[in-house]
């Protein structure tokens, strides 16, 4: 019995000189030390990146979305092919999974079946039997396989 209270007595010792001694030694430095350095810079900046100009929002709405020329061209495109996205945002939102999946060499069935479901849900829900919310009869099969194909093909030359 005897034994093992001396050795507690031992672990208890150890444990209290390591807690001073990390403590002594984190109390050492201050918040303006600068006791580890990092490796001095021998290498040249980096080269600055071309910055892409982007338009500036509206001033009386901070929350706008701001567009590159690119998406901007992509979004007229869009509108052109007769296709209304519900928002800028949802059109390049789709367009962007488009790129994507093009990176990604996916094959173009592939790429279809991912994007054909987006764009049918980017159509208001049926507020009643066939009609939308707004008013408008919900967009044929063939209108959704049009505008799919166009998110797909719009997206492929203008935005990715």
């Amino acid at each position: 019995m005897q034994h093992r209270s001396r050795s507690a007595l031992a672990g208890a010792g150890v444990a209290g000189c390591l807690l001073v001694a990390s403590s002594t030694w984190l109390a050492g430095c201050g918040p303006g030390d600068d006791v580890v350095a990092g490796p001095a810079s021998t290498g040249e900046p980096a080269p600055a990146r071309e910055q892409q100009s982007v338009e500036a929002p509206p001033a009386e709405d901070p929350n706008a979305l701001m567009v590159t020329p690119r998406q901007r061209s992509f979004l007229d495109a869009l509108r052109d092919a007769g296709v209304m996205p519900s928002s800028d945002l949802a059109a390049l939102s789709i367009g962007s999974y488009v790129c994507q999946a093009r990176a990604a060499k996916q094959t173009d069935q592939a790429v279809w079946e991912f994007v054909a479901p987006l764009v049918r849900n980017d159509a208001e829900e049926p507020a009643s039997e066939g009609v939308m919310s707004s008013g408008a009869a919900l967009p044929s099969a063939s209108r959704l396989h049009a505008e799919t194909a166009d998110y797909i093909r719009i997206a492929t030359d203008q935005l990715c």
